[in-house]
This record gives structure tokens, C-alpha cells and sequence, in this order.
């Protein structure tokens, strides 16, 4: 019995102006796996993960999600996916607390949610603090808490341990990392780490793949080639 892939790209484009950022991109990740995409800046990972979250559209191509085509059935899964990127859309003047009720009311989830993420993330003491007076690392934890939120089965981690001490993101790897379950698509610079946690490995290059292989036979100096 065949399972439908989590995420199906096919063929996908996108340009900004003259400047194509991604260019025939195909690839398919079962529920539960793990993608991780290497490549140097500019090469197109956030761009993938803009229009995995139907941040963006495709100029060419098909995109899939759970099932659901991007272009026209979008809104079928942007509840059900969970994004963490270098932005932590939350509001600055806002506490951890009152930003995390603010995403709830959204997603319709309870109270008790909110609780059981920032004592996972141990920011129960700081919840009450304005989110401009915390630090990088703990903006980190209360973004990880926002993504999870709403406990969506994809999730998309644009260098999720970014700002994060080696402590701080044992912490959050429960909630984001390979065992919380989910089918994630996460961009990184560590090919030594993200090949570790990866099933899947897209290696792109100027906006096209040159590297699509299961992680297990990809090595870190395969990784390195790209950034040549």
C-alpha cells in the first residue's frame, strides 16, 4: 500500500524579477522524514521554505502539502504547518506570554498549551517579560513555542539552532527535532549535524539541485562542494 508523499514538489520555479532563485526543483518526502537543504547563501533554501509555507508561489511547477496542492488549496494546510525562520514573528512589545495567547486565539488552542511550551523551553519565569528585553537565545525558545503552538505535523526550521547555546537547543529538540515526530524540511550550514538528523538531503546550488540523495549516503565533503 502506497503512502502519499508529505511533501511533493515537481519541477518548481521561482524567479524575483530576472534573478531565478529556484529553478526545476523536484523532490518528495514521506510523513515523518526529514529534509535537510544545504547550499550556500543566495542558493534558494529560505525561498523553498517561503513557498512550502505558501508564503510565496511557484511561477513553474507543483507543490504539494498533506496532500494539498499549494496554488489553489492552500489555506487547506496553513494551520498544519509550523514555521521557524530568522524572523520570530513576535511582537516586540508584546511578553512571550501574550504573544503566544495572541497565536492561540488563531489556531484555537488552550490555555494549557501555552503553559506546558514555556516550561518545556524553560521560559516559564521570563513569560511575562516584553519580548525586546530577552535575549537572542530566548527570542529562539518563544519563536520554537510559537511554531509548535498550534502542534502542526510539518514543520519548516530555517536554521532552527540559530542563536541558541549547545544546552539551549537540547532543550528545544524535543519539540522540533527528529523525535517530535513530524515531517520537517530544515535548512542548515552544519553538514556533519543536519546529515546526523536528516533522511532525505537537497543540496542546492544557485537555485537548482545539485545534490538529492538519502542523507545516509551524502558525506560532509559532498556538502562542501557546493559552497565552491
Amino acid at each position: 500500500m502506497s503512502t502519499e508523499p508529505a511533501i511533493d514538489l515537481r519541477g518548481i520555479t521561482r524567479r524575483y524579477g530576472e534573478r531565478t532563485a529556484l529553478a526545476d526543483v523536484t523532490i518528495a518526502l514521506d510523513p515523518g522524514r526529514t529534509l535537510v537543504v544545504f547550499g550556500p547563501n543566495g542558493a534558494g533554501k529560505s525561498t523553498l521554505l517561503r513557498i512550502l509555507a505558501t508564503l510565496l508561489r511557484a511561477h513553474e511547477g507543483t507543490a504539494r502539502v498533506l496532500g494539498s496542492d499549494l496554488k489553489s488549496e492552500g489555506w487547506k494546510v496553513r494551520g498544519r504547518i509550523g514555521l521557524l525562520g530568522h524572523e520570530p514573528l513576535l511582537y516586540r512589545d508584546l511578553t512571550v506570554r501574550e504573544n503566544l495567547r495572541f497565536h492561540a486565539r488563531l489556531h484555537d488552542v488552550p490555555p494549557a498549551r501555552i503553559e506546558e511550551l514555556l516550561t518545556a523551553v524553560g521560559l516559564t519565569r521570563r513569560a511575562d517579560d516584553q519580548v525586546h528585553t530577552l535575549s537572542r537565545g530566548l527570542v529562539q525558545r518563544a519563536a520554537v513555542c510559537r511554531a509548535v503552538l498550534h502542534d502542526p505535523p510539518v514543520l519548516l526550521l530555517d536554521e532552527p539552532r540559530a542563536n541558541l547555546d549547545p544546552a539551549a537547543a537540547d532543550i528545544v529538540a524535543p519539540l522540533i527535532g527528529p523525535a517530535s515526530g513530524r515531517t520537517r524540511v530544515v535548512t542548515s550550514h552544519d553538514p556533519a549535524g543536519g546529515l546526523a538528523e536528516a533522511d532525505l538531503a537537497l543540496g542546492l546550488r544557485a537555485g537548482r539541485a545539485d545534490l538529492v540523495a538519502p542523507a545516509a549516503d551524502v558525506t560532509p565533503a559532498m556538502i562542501g562542494e557546493l559552497y565552491r
